[in-house]
């Protein structure tokens, strides 16, 4: 626990036989030691149902997180930046908050040091301790648990992986509006990521009863101030309180993983500063414990073109170590299609197809994890993209698979594309494209294994009007012993893709054992600016 630079705090008992106690604490926060959370303690009696938190971070310059754990160290919310107080009470409780029992003992209130560029970071902090309750108790709580399929048959899913409800402090929607926008644009599924909060997920079986068109994935996004990342699948809290008593992110992939549910980076290099606190990821992470990375977020066609060729560098690098990583895309939207403008990237844009089993939340994971995913950067109106491998003995191998034969033929269809182009790309560098001049329109390609040690890695992309629309996962090809004869350049060499455009490529050895963030490449100032503007009003995270 972090020592206080300075704590005062008060108790005022109303009345003769309190129906509530108010605390005051004002203080600041340490920032000396490397951990960026702090905590004011205060104690609560026994017959306490209710419990109302009201903060201040005291500034216009500075940004300071909430939330609250109670005695036994459990999770009770994680507020952020939310502006109005935070209520928990026994049988209901605010946004990104938990109701349940109120246990007596010593409960704290968690402060997080998002950005503090004129110290010293101060708080006020006002806590009400109520027998009575003032909410009324809650009628759309119930635990989670998995619904039955919705449909079955593997077939195609059309999702997104990054959706924001009201339980996100800076989110606005409710379940219903999710899923009813959801379904206007074609979606089967969304993911539901607030920020380090499983508050949304006992409003799932609910909403899921009222919606059995849409499935609710459950999740979280994993908000720290060093990066962000989904557990896709999460149910139940995972700690996010880095650093505090030696916590660490591998401490936290390996809570996600215990779930079950999948770790996924989101927004990998999206550095923009206080403007999106934490979003660009710098964790050290090993590659082979990603299980996906969020190559597109948003659908911001006249922005994409600045941080998608980053991200998709980073995920060449990262399976250039071997790791198999899925593409996956998110939209990032916090007000289900009711924002505005040219730069807000509403539900489905991008949205990410997955070949799977059923439309069930374990058939959808496992499919991601298999890596049968296709992402379509703009969103649903951009074309489809399939690729399969047919090996030596005539048998077809889906995306994720491994083909273990020396010879092979891959095969590109695309449907609703014309006019555009497709290319495949080895290894992260793209071979020349060919222009789609039919619907559908299938393209082949007949390639060797590779020989050494490393493995070949084969995806496909859609080009239109030289911006990337859409790229699959990939195959996998196992290296062939022995030395590969002498004959002159591979498919590997090229390096221009046609009218096309030319896509981002890895040369080298990657980014070695461990992945780490770097910061972003350095913006045209023009770029900057539309970017800055594009996130003025995501100030505390994405």
């Amino acid at each position: 626990m972090k020592a206080r630079a300075s704590v005062l705090a008060s108790l005022f008992l109303l009345g003769a036989s309190p129906a509530s106690a108010q605390l005051v604490f004002d203080g600041e926060v340490t920032l000396d030691d490397g951990v960026a959370f702090s905590f004011v303690s205060f104690d609560v009696p026994e017959g306490t149902v209710e419990i109302e938190v009201r903060h201040d971070d005291m500034s216009a310059a500075n940004t300071l997180d909430f939330g609250l754990l109670d005695p036994d160290g459990g999770f009770r919310g994680w507020g952020g930046g939310n502006s109005e107080p935070a209520i928990v009470g026994v049988d209901a409780a605010s946004r990104s908050y938990r109701p349940g029992p109120i246990p007596t003992g010593t409960w704290r209130v968690v402060i997080g040091e998002a950005a503090v560029p004129e110290p010293p970071g101060r708080y006020h902090v006002e806590v009400d301790l109520r027998t009575t309750a003032t909410l009324p108790a809650a009628t759309d709580r119930t635990p989670y648990a998995p619904v039955p399929a919705l449909s079955t048959g593997l077939r195609w899913y059309a999702g997104d992986f990054h959706v924001h409800s009201r339980e996100s402090g800076d989110a606005q929607p409710t379940l219903d509006a999710i899923a009813t926008f959801a379904r206007g644009r074609g979606l089967d599924f969304v993911e539901l990521s607030d920020h380090n909060t499983d508050s949304q997920v006992d409003l799932v079986v609910d909403a899921q009863a009222r919606h059995p068109a849409l499935l609710f994935v459950p999740g979280v996004e994993y908000t720290t101030y060093q990066g962000h990342a989904n557990g896709v699948g999460v149910t139940s809290y995972v700690n996010h309180l880095l650093g505090v008593d030696g916590f660490t992110i591998d401490d936290a992939v390996d809570a996600i993983h215990a779930q079950g549910a999948l770790f996924s980076i989101n927004h990998a290099r999206l550095a923009l500063g206080d403007r999106c606190i934490g979003c660009a990821w710098e964790h050290d992470v090993a590659a082979d414990r990603v299980d996906a990375l969020e190559i597109g977020t948003g659908g911001w066609e006249e922005t994409s073109h600045l941080f998608t060729p980053q991200v998709i560098q980073l995920w060449d690098e990262m399976l250039a170590t071997g790791a198999h990583v899925a593409a996956i895309g998110g939209s990032d939207d916090h007000l289900a299609g009711e924002g505005g403008g040219g730069f807000y990237s509403p539900i489905g844009n991008p949205v990410t197809m997955v070949q799977a089993e059923a439309l069930s939340v374990d058939a959808i994971l496992e499919a991601v994890r298999a890596g049968r995913t296709v992402v379509r950067l703009q969103g649903p109106d951009d074309p489809m993209l399939e690729l399969v491998a047919r090996d030596a003995s005539g048998a077809d191998v889906s995306l994720g698979g491994t083909v273990g034969t020396t010879t092979l033929t891959l095969r590109a269809t695309v449907t609703g594309g014309m006019g555009s182009s497709v290319r495949f790309v080895r290894n992260g560098a793209p071979l020349d494209a060919v222009l789609v001049d039919a619907d559908p329109f299938e393209t082949t390609l007949d390639v060797d294994a590779p020989y050494g040690d490393a493995e070949d890695r084969w995806r496909a992309e859609v080009v239109r009007a030289r911006d990337l629309r859409v790229v699959t996962s990939h195959l996998y090809v196992t290296p062939q012993p022995g030395s590969p004869p002498d004959a002159g350049p591979t498919p590997s060499d090229a390096g221009g893709a046609g009218d096309a455009g030319s896509g981002p490529g890895v040369s080298g050895g990657g980014c070695g054992c461990r992945l780490r963030g770097e910061p972003a490449s350095p913006l045209a100032p023009w770029a900057l600016g539309l970017a800055i503007a594009l996130l003025s009003r995501r100030r505390r995270g994405a």
